[in-house]
């Protein structure tokens, strides 16, 4: 039977995965309360349709730090993939680039390295960038630059290495596994380091400059969730940010993602390009993402369960169905561009 939205993906891939796999890349921190808001925020939204619009043709694309994209949905790093499929982050890549999308890949990469994924890739790419030390970061950085990277996606919302939540205590060891295997295959040296690294996984705001000096790349930080951290990117010079709780794995009791986009895109306007992740599960939670004042969206465990399911065809057929679903949503929402998304559409309860 073929699967027809990301909730059967969801329910197939669980029984694909092994037990352990999966309770891992499922899991949120504590009580899950963050984890289930980010889902059950989007449903206390209501959207206003509009008619008697033509609307035959529509146009779905948008750019994402000048690089167009056919719609605006990513993927995100959201882990070890190869608990899902060997082919981790190449089918994601491929995927994402028949889906004319940009992927992004992560630091902590578990089969391939950034440059052996980029080979192979269609489409930009960025580097979802965790600060282990300034060599190893100026390592990583410059040689994503040299393989065309398109952004440093900086995460700042785990400032400590130690997770908060038992379930995700694989953290530490998955860690150097994974660099291990991919990213710093090549490095043991730098590998060492990181085995010896203190608890800091992010950088201070007064060293963005120092991590944008190294390659002179786009910066994203990703994990913002006020104005105040927001209007602080803006005065730090930031290209974007991404609205993210991590997908409720590491700091649980905070509002979900869409909660704070509206305050957060409002204060910063135009300054830097807004994008949103966690909880995206339907086309119609994007159309609230971009009325609610994101450029884009990112996909996170998505990304898994298409793996799981299907390699990279599974990856493509989850991104196809959340295009199609958005596109059918500014349909009948009487929108033909995405540019033209704006707060209207929505109604809170």
């Amino acid at each position: 039977m073929e699967l027809s939205n990301l909730l059967e993906y969801e329910a197939a891939a669980k029984e694909r995965m092994a037990d352990d796999d999966w309770d891992y890349v499922s899991a949120g921190a504590q009580d899950d309360t963050t984890l289930r808001r980010n889902e059950s925020a989007f449903r206390d939204i209501q959207i206003n349709p509009r008619f008697l619009v033509d609307v035959s043709e529509r146009d779905l694309s948008t750019t994402v730090l000048g690089h167009k994209i056919s719609f605006p949905i990513m993927t995100a790093s959201s882990g070890p993939w190869y608990y899902a499929h060997p082919e981790a982050e190449v089918a994601v890549a491929k995927a994402a680039g028949r889906s004319d999308t940009i992927a992004m890949m992560p630091t902590n990469a578990g089969v391939y390295s950034f440059q052996e994924t980029a080979q192979q890739a269609t489409r930009p790419l960025m580097l979802q960038l965790y600060h282990y030390g300034d060599e190893i970061t100026e390592h990583l950085v410059t040689t994503a630059k040299a393989a065309g990277c398109a952004a440093i996606c900086l995460t700042v919302d785990i400032p400590i290495r130690k997770a908060i939540d038992k379930r995700l205590a694989r953290s530490r060891a998955l860690v150097e596994e994974l660099l291990g295997r991919g990213n710093l295959r090549d490095r043991p040296d730098l590998l060492q380091k990181v085995q010896d690294a203190s608890n800091i996984y992010t950088l201070p705001w007064s060293r963005l400059e120092w991590l944008k000096s190294l390659a002179d790349l786009p910066l994203i930080l990703k994990g913002i969730r006020t104005v105040d951290d927001a209007m602080k990117a803006v005065d730090h010079g930031v290209d974007g940010i991404i609205v993210s709780t991590h997908g409720g794995r590491y700091l649980d009791g905070s509002p979900g993602s869409i909660e704070v986009l509206p305050d957060i895109a409002d204060a910063v306007g135009d300054q830097i390009e807004v994008y949103m992740d966690s909880g995206i599960r339907r086309g119609t939670d994007v159309l609230k993402a971009l009325a609610s004042g994101a450029r884009a969206v990112f996909i996170g465990r998505p990304v898994y369960w298409g793996l799981a399911v299907d390699g990279e065809d599974g990856v493509y057929k989850v991104l196809e169905i959340l295009r199609e679903e958005f596109d059918l949503a500014m349909a009948y929402c009487g929108i033909t561009r995405v540019r033209d998304i704006d707060k209207r559409l929505l109604s809170w309860k």
